[in-house]
């Protein structure tokens, strides 16, 4: 069974850190290019960042651009997001998922969703005081 997990959400001040990972089970990630996404409450889901196959590119959304940075570790077969300079406003569900068409050397957090799969469950990032 293709599976992705989420974890590294946590509660944090203002100003903080969290560095979320995304680990694969039943597939490797290494053919894929990864997004990162999130959801807060009565919003839409929304790209955050993503990593082509083989890191050749990464795109941010402005919101978060100099803040975040996105990698993969290939030989543990896991993608990471650091997040530094935490807002209130980066509140939300953290999703990961692999762009279902392998081999992409190039991605945009403006692709649909309905080109990922699968997806993880999910992890709460809350950032307050």
């Amino acid at each position: 069974q293709l599976q992705l997990v989420e974890s590294g959400g946590a509660l944090v001040q203002p100003g903080g850190s969290l560095r979320l990972s995304c680990a694969a089970s039943g597939f490797t990630l290494d053919s894929y290019a990864i997004g990162w996404f999130r959801q807060a409450p009565g919003k839409e889901r929304e790209g955050v960042s993503c990593i082509s196959y083989a890191s050749v590119n990464a795109d941010y959304a402005d919101s978060v651009k100099g803040r975040f940075t996105i990698s993969r570790d290939d030989a543990k077969n896991t993608i990471y997001l650091q997040m530094n300079g935490l807002k209130p406003e980066d509140t939300a569900v953290y999703y990961c998922a692999a762009d279902r068409r392998s081999y992409r050397t190039v991605c945009t957090i403006h692709n649909s969703p309905g080109l990922y799969d699968p997806w993880g469950p999910g992890t709460q990032v809350t950032v307050s005081s």
